[in-house]
């Protein structure tokens, strides 16, 4: 068994028995011709065995945007093991060396979006913030605002989409997956992807849309896979876009954009949720915690952390279960160890330990969802991995006041 980067002329059949063997694509040339293009543009490696690709994991750089910091991040975006290589630890130990990789090239941060929760915590990653996934029928949108006539979007113009991506409205936790690869697969559906949007930015560029997917047949429902815009009044002409489908659609998903309440801009949403339940058109919200993400350089993170709380320092004792899964000659062995920490205004870490301070007590799993804004130092201290003087907890729920994180990128 060897492991090694993805060759898109030896690896591209195997790559796609994978994909086919996890239920991710079907036979049509046009899948392949996009599965293809997306996987050759990621930071690929595959487990070779018995000369066969049967593992494969994907990562692509991104960005973190903590607080007004946008952080480096190494997002994992594919993780697979084919049906004649599972239980050998394949994926494991190839997404740990995925994440040296990262490590080692200036990542600061790792994540990924899960298929479950428990099976990447044995590689340092912790549970991310719950997300709304929104069901409505867009005739019930009220919103005071109207919409110009939109320019049509297609496959074809995933470029000028991911640019857009790039230049959106952004908050606490939200993420930017930069190879444009991804969302040239976000607009590929065998039928068809229906995309509209404005070209008011500067030179005529791409400035807000939505593009969705037709999950049903007439009537829907649609599912919202991308949506972009930069300012209040470009978010409102797209949701006065969607109410004007409502003639015909009768339900639209889409993940509640950061920052919005949706069911501020329904009428009557309980009603509407009552009195569709159960059909094919169910409105309603849900939430679920799909992402995880984890620390890959302690005293980076902290270096580019400044809170408004009050100032808090304190020994950390990190362990960090991925050092099992690491090649013995990976660039990168973890987080793991002793640390004097201070959170503040003026924030960081250094290797070593005080005595005079208390002690937090945690795996990178668990801090990382503490320094985050994921949960509070006093319930994880419930819920998860992490211990320390009941003054120091409270000291770090005060100090660490943040916004809930929402990625705002499904991926």
């Amino acid at each position: 068994m060897t492991f090694r980067p993805y060759d898109p002329e030896k690896d591209r059949q195997a790559a796609f028995r994978l994909f086919r063997e996890a239920g991710w694509m079907g036979r049509s040339p046009e899948e392949e011709q996009v599965a293809g293009a997306v996987l050759a543009a990621y930071n690929t490696m595959v487990a070779d065995l018995d000369g066969s690709a049967e593992c494969l994991v994907s990562a692509a750089p991104a960005t973190f945007r903590y607080l007004e910091e946008d952080l480096p991040v190494c997002a994992v975006m594919d993780v697979l093991t084919s049906h004649v290589a599972r239980k050998q630890r394949l994926a494991s130990r190839l997404t740990a060396l995925q994440l040296a990789r990262g490590a080692a090239d200036g990542a600061l941060l790792a994540a990924l979006g899960m298929f479950e929760q428990g099976y990447y915590n044995r590689l340092g990653f912790g549970t991310g913030a719950y997300e709304h996934i929104v069901a409505f029928d867009p005739a019930s949108l009220r919103v005071k605002a109207d919409h110009r006539v939109p320019a049509r979007l297609g496959e074809d113009d995933w470029q000028e989409v991911h640019a857009a991506r790039l230049a959106r409205m952004r908050m606490h936790g939200s993420i930017n997956i930069l190879e444009g690869g991804v969302t040239r697969g976000a607009l590929y559906h065998p039928k068809g992807i229906l995309g509209y949007g404005y070209r008011d930015g500067p030179g005529g560029t791409l400035s807000h849309c939505v593009c969705m997917a037709n999950e049903g047949g007439e009537h829907g429902p649609y599912l919202v896979r991308v949506i972009a815009y930069r300012t209040r009044e470009q978010f409102l002409e797209l949701m006065a876009l969607l109410r004007s489908l409502g003639d015909q659609v009768h339900l639209i998903r889409m993940f509640e954009p950061p920052g919005i309440q949706m069911q501020d801009l329904l009428e009557q949403p309980l009603k509407r949720r009552r009195i569709s339940e159960r059909s094919s058109y169910e409105a309603g919200v849900h939430a679920v915690a799909w992402w995880q993400v984890r620390i890959l350089d302690v005293p980076g993170c902290l270096g580019r952390t400044h809170l408004a709380g009050p100032s808090v320092r304190f020994n950390l004792r990190l362990q960090d279960p991925v050092e099992r899964y690491l090649e013995p000659a990976a660039p990168w062995r973890g987080v793991g160890g002793d640390y004097v920490v201070e959170l503040g205004q003026s924030s960081g870490a250094e290797r070593g330990s005080n005595p005079s301070l208390p002690t937090l007590t945690a795996t990178v799993n668990a801090f990382t969802r503490l320094w985050m804004g994921i949960a509070r130092a006093t319930s994880l201290a419930m819920t998860d991995d992490l211990s320390g003087p009941d003054e120091l907890l409270s000291q770090l729920d005060d100090t660490l006041r943040l916004p809930t994180p929402v990625p705002g990128w499904q991926f």
